[in-house]
């Protein structure tokens, strides 16, 4: 019983890690998210379903993702820089 329960836990625990480094583009906001949000959605319509039905939510873009575009210069116009 107690080997199953830790084997539960560490799957559990690795992937929430592997998730938690993944830089998902959509994210809802507002409500009781935090500052940071709940930035787990691939697409517009995932971020928009989850956010519908819950009060004072809205969806964007993941700041991680826009900042990360904006200061990767070696793609700036869609060619690199030598």
């Amino acid at each position: 019983m107690r080997t199953t329960i830790v084997a539960l836990l560490i799957f559990l625990g690795s992937t929430l890690a592997a998730n938690a480094e993944r830089d998902y583009p959509w994210c809802v906001f507002g409500g009781q998210l935090g500052y940071s949000g709940d930035c787990s959605y691939q697409t517009r319509e995932q971020c928009l379903a989850s956010a519908s039905g819950r009060w004072n939510t809205y969806c964007d873009i993941n700041p991680r993702v826009r900042f990360k575009q904006q200061a990767d210069p070696a793609t700036k116009g869609g060619q690199q820089r030598r």
